[in-house]
């Protein structure tokens, strides 16, 4: 029997009572602020957000690092970014999120190669300041095509002090105005990834647009119909399925951030007449910053799912004249009978299906429309490091009694998951295993767990078909879910 709301905002309350409980009394009044239900009419989720995370509690957060690194910086294909400090952080930041690109890699294009100044004691020691030029030297000289240096700091530059800064000027100078970028990004700044998505997108703003040469921006000859992807990082193809539909409509991309994306492009924004931001919370810091001095206004868009595909679609063309708005219906149309076949095909096996989310800055919400779409139910959702804004935003997708929870400890995620049951967890790499040993159908849904894409109209069928197959597959008749074992 189905609960009512009611119904279900009781349980969640006893749920997280339970979860409290195992914590000393200062931590449960701290952790019971992130962790709730959605109530209906309510003008956020009712969590509080963006708040160090405890000592002794496992969050699955990353750092001000990752987020300038591995999120922003990273997909610019044909830069070099070298990652300062030791060689950790540059190998596990390595290529990892799968920002696919065209290009030849070492040649014109950079993005699965590693480059670190690999510290040792004595750097530490004495500093890395004559390191970092010599590395300069060797990028320039082994690779002459590369377009541009971004220095990404680990923790121990922010420690001891190394004059990045100075370097980049001098070996700017030396090359010519070789565009070289210091990013000051040491993990332990901030609250989460938040902040490095925040200090990268003041670097783009203070060492690209504002040292941009105008006779290299004006070379781009402007049209009404320009358009930029911020915030999309090409996962699995992402950026090039949404960009299929917006050239169908008869938009021009002249920037694609920052998967597959270029220097030039960055340079070339500014001239964009409506900027399009799928990634709110990694890249709306730049998109204000453009609308403030350049008054390019912009658009957040969704294209997870026909239903939200649809609805973004018809939001980009009202903001252009009826040639486009026309365009947006027959792109519309045409894709219609495709998403109607995949609907037929799959919704029967998927309906009613509860799904739990945890993902980073904008999943948690932008694919709810998406599942729904196939009938099944988000149940559960919550953010690693999002905002009050993103909450704010995250109530026009919830329904009333869906549980929230902010920052989620493993210890937390394992017992909602346990008693609130779904047939699918979607998470990250570092869940992904806990739950399929627990027998739960899984997907990674920051890099797709080697699939995708999952943007636009075809990756709606990748979507609907990965889905399926995890919910479907006869594995878990051989390892099954504790409840089930249970029962």
């Amino acid at each position: 029997m189905t609960a009512t709301v009611e119904e279900r905002k009781a349980a969640n309350k006893a749920l997280i009572d339970e979860v409290l409980r195992v914590y000393p009394e200062k931590m449960a009044k701290r952790r019971a602020k992130h962790l709730g239900s959605f109530e209906q009419g309510k003008p956020d989720c009712g969590v509080k957000s963006n708040i160090k995370s405890l000592p002794g509690v496992m969050t699955i957060r990353g750092c001000a690092y990752a987020g300038s690194k591995g999120v922003v910086w990273g997909p610019i294909k044909d830069m070099i970014h070298i990652s300062h400090g030791p060689v950790g952080c540059g190998q596990y930041s390595w290529g990892s999120r799968r920002n696919y690109y065209v290009g030849t890699t070492g040649i014109d294009t950079f993005v699965t190669m590693q480059f670190t100044s690999d510290f040792q004691e004595k750097d530490i020691v004495f500093g890395g300041d004559k390191k970092l030029d010599k590395i300069v030297d060797e990028i320039q000289e082994l690779f002459p095509l590369n377009r541009g240096i971004s220095i990404q700091t680990e923790c121990p530059i922010g420690l001891i002090g190394d004059d990045i800064e100075a370097v980049s000027k001098r070996k700017s100078t030396q090359y010519g105005g070789h565009t070289i970028v210091p990013v000051r990004c040491e993990g332990f700044r901030g609250v989460s990834q938040s902040l490095g998505h925040h200090l990268a997108n003041d670097a783009i703003r203070d060492c690209v647009f504002d040292q941009a040469d105008p006779n290299k921006r004006s070379a781009l000859e402007s049209t009404p119909y320009d358009v930029a992807i911020i915030g999309d990082y090409n996962i699995g193809g992402d950026a090039w399925s949404s960009r299929i539909l917006l050239e169908e409509m008869g938009l021009r991309v002249i920037a694609q951030w920052s998967g597959d994306g270029t220097l030039a492009e960055l340079e070339n924004t500014p001239r964009s007449k409506l900027n399009l931001l799928h990634c709110y919370r990694s890249m709306n810091y730049i998109s204000r910053h453009m609308e403030e001095k350049y008054g390019i206004p912009w658009v957040e868009y969704n294209f997870f799912g026909p239903t939200m595909i649809e609805k973004s679609l018809r939001e980009i063309a009202s903001r252009f004249d009826d040639t486009i708005k026309a365009n947006a219906e027959k792109v519309i149309a045409k894709y219609r009978p495709l998403m109607d076949a995949v609907i037929a095909r799959y919704k029967p096996r998927l309906q009613g299906k509860k799904v739990m989310l945890f993902v980073g800055g904008l999943r948690p919400r932008h694919v709810i429309g998406a599942y729904e779409d196939l009938g099944m139910e988000v149940v559960g959702t919550g953010y690693e490091f999002a905002h009050n804004d993103d909450y704010q935003r995250t109530t026009h997708h919830v329904n009333d009694g869906t549980l929230i929870y902010d920052d989620v400890s493993g210890y937390e995620f394992e017992k909602f998951v346990e008693h609130t049951r779904p047939d699918l967890v979607g998470s990250g790499i570092k869940e992904k295993y806990v739950f399929q040993k627990m027998g739960v159908p899984f997907r990674q849904m920051h890099s797709w767990d080697y699939s995708g894409p999952y943007h636009g109209y075809d990756g709606f069928a990748i979507f609907a078909r990965d889905m399926d197959m995890a919910i479907s597959s006869p594995v878990w008749s051989l390892s099954k879910a504790p409840w089930k074992k249970a029962a």
